[in-house]
């Protein structure tokens, strides 16, 4: 499954992405999103949408001291959230910043691409793809 940011032309910037992430995980407001909508000037000059873009070979997993990220066949990690201590080293070396933090569990927040935020970004910013291997998954 690949979560892909089509034309952040597109994007005025209204969170529902944002919102739906959160909703998804059974959380209210924003704090727990796992997708982001940034302004890069406003109205003006638009908003860019971060999210996991599911590098083949991961800096996230890489720089992670105790394995807490372990790359995924097809790119991307998977987060263990146990093994986590928090030192933020991955947040820090995702280059485009999509790695997001838990002020709470002062943990790291990485999108799991389920494709929840798609179906409610009512610009077609987002879109959701299932690959032939992937089978049945949250959205149908």
């Amino acid at each position: 499954m690949k979560l892909q940011v089509l034309d952040t032309e597109r994007c005025v910037g209204c969170q529902l992405c944002m919102f739906a992430c959160c909703r998804m995980q059974g959380q209210g407001g924003l704090a727990k999103a796992r997708i982001g909508v940034r302004s890069v000037g406003g109205l003006e000059r638009g908003f860019i949408v971060v999210v996991c873009r599911r590098c083949e070979d991961p800096f996230c997993a890489k720089v992670c001291p105790t394995g807490a990220l372990t790359p995924k066949e097809g790119g991307g990690v998977q987060l263990e959230l146990d093994r986590c201590i928090g030192c933020g080293h991955c947040r820090e070396a995702c280059l485009i910043g999509a790695v997001f933090w838990d002020e709470e569990t002062e943990k790291p927040m990485i999108c799991i691409h389920c494709g929840y935020c798609a179906a409610f970004c009512p610009h077609g910013v987002l879109r959701f793809e299932r690959e032939a291997e992937d089978g049945p998954g949250p959205l149908t």
